[in-house]
């Protein structure tokens, strides 16, 4: 330990001995998206490691220049952190305006930013995409929800190969699991398309396994819920001393996801477990219909919840935003579900909506929407 300077006659400085009295840097509210929020205690130690861990990560020449558009609140706020750590420029937008977004991106030569995929979707939608100079970004971070294949595709062609993912949550702020620029391409240089369903490999720092309800590891491809051991991990839920150690079962922090791990240690998440349906005795997750959906012409976004029914105790249901200029056949769009992953998984209704509900980092709100069928 290093001594604090002794005063005359040698005594030392009690206070560069004294313990820190706390290490608490921040209370977080969760997103709430499941269920009431929690107050997350983040101490100085995860916000350093979760700095460590996106410079040790991701691509960082020269100066950074970050564009925030998403609230700071969440992600968009805690990448700022390594932006100041490397002396680096931040620009804050103060509204929410995506095409306003694209033109900050060129006129501030912007090198890294973050975006929730329904947000990247939007963007993909701009007519004027194409002609915009990006060459200046180095990282464009998604998360804070799977995002569509097909999409993610689209951008790696049109916005460019520096899309980068990080999963995370309040709890184990964003950098559970990282995926670079570079691991989107294989050595030759084609898209690495069965790894863009994954989440990218366990961070630097942080250790990741899946777990079965009896706390015992599963194996390479078996499903079960992803827990985490980290300095990453919060101290604790704000006076939820119940909820801490529920969430802290077995001595692994449970993210409330579902998920496997591949034989190259990729990471897959099917679904939240409060997400999963159970329909006829078989479990659907939630989040491969909606891949399925989005992969489908004309399909902006989508969420797949269950409902009660009374023969199969749950029914698939699919409710869906489609792009104005493109029309979709809803029985068609089944049809091409079905083929797809089989008449179990295919929704037995799809609604169309003009706009999903969505929290306000973009995550869609699926317990608003269910309020929503359930309530007519």
């Amino acid at each position: 330990m290093l001594q604090g300077n002794a005063p005359e006659g040698g005594v030392p400085n009690e206070a560069a001995q004294r313990e820190p009295v706390g290490d608490l840097a921040m209370i977080v509210g969760t997103g709430g998206t499941t269920g009431k929020p929690k107050g997350v205690m983040l101490t100085t130690r995860n916000l350093e490691t979760m700095t460590a861990i996106v410079l040790m990560s991701y691509p960082f020449e020269g100066w950074p220049v970050y564009l925030a558009l998403a609230p700071l609140t969440h992600a968009a706020g805690v990448l700022c952190f390594p932006i100041l750590a490397r002396g680096g420029e931040i620009v804050i937008m103060p509204q929410p305006d995506i095409a306003e977004f694209a033109v900050l991106l060129e006129r501030h030569r912007v090198t890294h930013t973050f975006l929730p995929p329904t947000l990247i979707y939007m963007l993909l939608g701009l007519a004027d995409l194409d002609v915009r100079d990006l060459s200046s970004l180095q990282c464009f971070w998604y998360g804070a929800a799977p995002m569509s294949v097909s999409r993610l595709e689209e951008a790696l062609h049109r916005i460019g190969p520096m899309m980068a993912q990080l999963f995370g949550q309040t709890e184990a702020p964003m950098m559970i699991s990282t995926m670079s620029p570079a691991e989107h391409f294989l050595p030759d240089g084609s898209i690495a398309v069965a790894r863009l369903a994954s989440a990218g490999r366990a961070a630097p720092l942080v250790t990741v396994a899946v777990m079965d309800d009896a706390g015992r590891a599963l194996g390479q491809g078996e499903r079960g819920e992803i827990v985490v051991r980290s300095s990453l991990v919060m101290a604790g839920y704000y006076k939820d001393a119940a909820a801490t150690a529920d969430v802290n079962r077995f001595g692994w922090h449970h993210t409330g996801d579902i998920g496997y791990l591949d034989g190259e240690g990729y990471l897959f998440i099917v679904d939240r477990a409060k997400d999963m349906i159970i329909t006829g005795g078989f479990n659907v997750y939630s989040a491969e219909v909606e891949q399925s959906i989005m992969r489908y012409p004309g399909v902006r976004d989508c969420a797949v919840i269950g409902l009660p029914d009374a023969k199969w105790g749950e029914q698939v249901t699919a409710v869906v935003q489609i792009d104005p200029a493109v029309p979709v056949d809803v029985e068609a769009l089944r049809l091409f579900v079905k083929r797809e992953l089989g008449s179990v998984k295919t929704p037995k209704v799809i609604e169309v909506w003009t706009d999903l509900p969505r929290s306000k980092v973009g995550k869609v709100l699926k317990a608003e929407i269910k309020r929503d069928l359930l309530g007519r």
